[in-house]
């Protein structure tokens, strides 16, 4: 029985592109594949057919020759001679569709077998540096000089890790692609080249100054920029300040983690900061004028007017932390804390003995008020 043309198998024109021929082969492959329809030899025999067809017209010298000389191309002792197809292994041509399914969402790249495994220009490991600053500092910013190890491109082989004058060598037990594929079934598995470690290549003349790893360990020293606002647990990204990339890879990223130190007079939330401010019994009751200092360094005046309660707030308006990147502040909270003085004098218990016995019930409405409801609810 004479064979069925390839393009009108695959339901392309001579002119279709790869990706047209690829797109059609992929529609027949999913549709006639064993697996789906299980005991159905006439699906078989066209997932054969279609698999054939796409082996010959995805490649350009193989298309070429078909064109030429039609199927005697590749039957031994005519039009040429080429080779047959009877060790054509349809589960491999099914795999690499399978891999142009997959491979863009595992991160890798198209190109079918033989293709070079994404492992050779991998990006460097990322760093990550703890760095702990004052308020004051995260308040106004800084420029900060800083030493970590690092591992920099080897200046004598530009990161390649071979020799200077020399070249890696291709893999031969993966020839290149960096993928070894074992059978099991229809299925062909595909797992990593144990002797290439995934390259496609392996260096047989390394760099001697880095042993072959295409950067060597270094000390680095960096001055870094602390923007102002920074609060605890920012994390500030220098791009390409990582380690060195493998075998010309881009540079990993350093990450500055910034912890903050707890003030002894400001505490912080967010933008706002707070003070706890002690105010003597007689400052609450009849009035003050009090002196603050602000985080800018600058003082702060701040009037408490009489009869102030022990835990009421004043707020300062732009007195607190920056937004980072933004000129904006928050505000200063001042929270009056008023003591109760301790160790009372002869004199002092007889003036306060005396305030007590002219006290007015209005004098203390809070306290009228609270005892008024204990008395009600005594007599329920």
């Amino acid at each position: 029985m004479a064979k069925k043309d390839y393009y009108e198998v695959l339901g392309v024109g001579k002119s279709a592109s790869k990706d047209e021929i690829k797109s059609a082969y992929r529609k027949l492959a999913l549709k006639y594949h064993p697996d789906r329809n299980k005991g159905d030899k006439a699906s078989e025999e066209k997932f054969k057919e279609a698999s054939e067809a796409y082996h010959v017209l995805s490649d350009n010298k193989r298309k070429a020759n078909y064109d030429q000389f039609g199927h005697a191309a590749f039957q031994g002792g005519q039009g040429g001679g080429f080779q047959g197809f009877e060790d054509f292994d349809f589960s491999s041509s099914f795999s690499d569709i399978f891999d142009d399914f997959f491979g863009d969402f595992m991160g890798g790249s198209s190109g079918g077998r033989g293709r070079r495994s994404s492992n050779r220009y991998t990006k460097g490991n990322d760093l990550r540096y703890d760095l702990t600053i004052n308020l004051e500092d995260a308040f106004k910013g800084l420029d900060k000089n800083i030493q970590f190890t690092n591992y920099k491109k080897c200046s004598t082989c530009s990161g390649s890790g071979a020799e200077p004058g020399s070249k890696p060598a291709k893999c031969d037990y993966c020839r290149g692609s960096g993928k070894i594929r074992s059978s099991q079934g229809f299925f062909t598995l595909q797992q990593t080249c144990p002797q290439c470690n995934g390259y496609g290549e392996y260096i047989n003349k390394p760099c001697k100054p880095c042993s072959g790893n295409g950067k060597i360990q270094t000390q680095e020293k960096l001055s870094v920029k602390i923007p102002k606002g920074v609060d605890d647990g920012t994390r500030i990204r220098l791009s390409g300040k990582g380690e060195a990339g493998i075998r010309g890879g881009s540079a990993g990223d350093l990450y500055l983690f910034i912890s903050v130190d707890e003030h002894e007079i400001f505490k912080r939330s967010n933008e706002h900061l707070l003070i706890d401010l002690p105010v003597s019994t007689t400052d609450a009751i009849l009035g003050a004028s009090i002196e603050l200092p602000s985080i800018d360094g600058k003082k702060i005046l701040l009037k408490i007017p009489a009869g102030t309660q022990h835990g009421k707030q004043f707020r300062i308006k732009g007195k607190g932390m920056p937004l980072i990147r933004k000129n904006i502040f928050g505000d200063l909270y001042v929270r009056i804390i008023t003591e109760v003085p301790v160790s009372l004098n002869k004199r002092q218990k007889e003036i306060m003995e005396e305030f007590r016995s002219l006290e007015k019930e209005n004098d203390s409405p809070l306290l009228s008020s609270f005892f008024k409801k204990v008395s009600k609810f005594l007599k329920s």
